[in-house]
């Protein structure tokens, strides 16, 4: 349970650092991060880091894919981490 925690928190902050590193390359013009990368990120548990460096950045706030689809795959990692907790519960 304590290592699933400290993967959440790691992989939200690499997820805010990646959009933060992509909005800086692209003010400056350079080579960016895909955003399927972004997206993999997101949705291997970093949604809510995401969503953070979207709104906090002012990063890909326009493109539907992630202003919507970050939301989606938040609410489904809430979804899928409320189920384990409940299986966990019952257990003991």
């Amino acid at each position: 349970m304590r290592w699933i925690c400290i993967y959440l928190i790691v992989i939200n902050i690499v997820t805010f650092i990646l959009f933060a590193v992509d909005k800086g390359r692209a003010i400056k013009g350079k080579w960016r991060i895909s955003e399927a990368a972004l997206m993999c990120f997101s949705a291997t548990g970093g949604a809510l880091g995401g969503i953070a460096a979207m709104y906090y950045f002012r990063h890909k706030t326009r493109k539907p894919l992630f202003k919507y689809g970050l939301v989606i795959i938040l609410v489904i990692q809430i979804a899928l981490m409320a189920a384990c907790f409940r299986y966990i519960w019952k257990r003991y």
